[in-house]
């Protein structure tokens, strides 16, 4: 079942998206080496519940904490842990908030210090074939065709490996909702696209192989080949010509400037 937003509920939507983003942005003006990302999850988590929302994720099916943070060769659901992040790492931050009704879901991969250009270019991939997805959740348009935006520029261009098992998804008064929206696909396929849905559009592209493993936590996924993956993710409304975005990277992406122990220039 679909549920379609009404412009009232869309603004809730947005608001618990700015919270996400804000909550982002103050992670982003933390991250350093030698601090863990379990740290990173307690700072998020009393932001969070600060501005009178709770985190999405905790509890979740029994996901145990409020962010999903996955370093290196962790695509997804990633466990925050006591492991002193180090200079070289990505660090993908996946955060959502609940607050009026409704949730937001927003993630960003953080390079820590230098990193190859090989990861510099995977960071940047990743985030341009998402806005490449967006640019495709317009009314009239069907899932499929957000699915081969992003497939087809950093598969087919880029030579990286898209994850089939995870994808996109609808979004609301539910964490997950319909339709399903994965990062692979054909053009014209897949529901079709109306004013006033939201979804949640996250391109999780590995460096290698586009196969993945599960940790023994049983949340934790992982590269076959051991090699980086990055996640990036906005929440989206479908409009007639040009999606809404709901949350945003605006002052995530300042912080990350100022922030002199992260690498802004991918």
């Amino acid at each position: 079942m679909i549920y379609y937003k009404t412009t009232a509920e869309v603004e809730l939507i947005r608001e618990s998206c700015q919270l996400v983003s804000n909550t982002l942005a103050t992670v982003a003006r933390a991250i350093k080496p030698g601090i863990t990302t379990l740290q990173l999850d307690a700072l998020a988590e009393q932001f969070i519940l600060d501005n009178n929302a709770v985190p999405s994720f905790k509890n979740y099916k029994g996901y145990p904490f409020t962010c999903c943070i996955s370093v290196n060769d962790a695509v997804v659901h990633g466990f925050p842990n006591d492991v002193p992040l180090k200079e070289g790492d990505i660090v993908s931050v996946d955060v959502g908030a609940y607050k009026n009704g409704f949730h937001g879901d927003s993630a960003y991969t953080f390079a820590i210090g230098s990193i190859d250009e090989n990861v510099q270019s995977l960071l940047r991939v990743t985030k341009q074939s998402l806005y490449l997805g967006i640019e495709k959740a317009t009314a009239g348009n069907r899932v499929g065709d957000i699915s081969f935006a992003i497939q087809d520029f950093a598969e087919k261009k880029h030579k990286y490996g898209v994850v089939r098992e995870l994808v996109g998804h609808g979004i609301g008064r539910h964490l997950h909702e319909d339709p399903q929206v994965p990062n692979y696909g054909k053009r014209g396929s897949g529901a079709k696209l109306h004013d006033g849905l939201v979804i949640a559009i996250e391109p999780m592209i590995n460096m290698g192989v586009k196969e993945v493993w599960y940790e023994e936590d049983g949340w934790t996924v992982k590269t076959k080949d051991g090699k980086p993956a990055a996640h990036f993710e906005h929440t989206v409304c479908v409009r007639r010509g040009k999606a809404d975005i709901l949350s945003s990277f605006e002052q995530i992406e300042l912080e990350e400037k100022n922030n002199p122990n992260l690498f802004a220039d991918y």
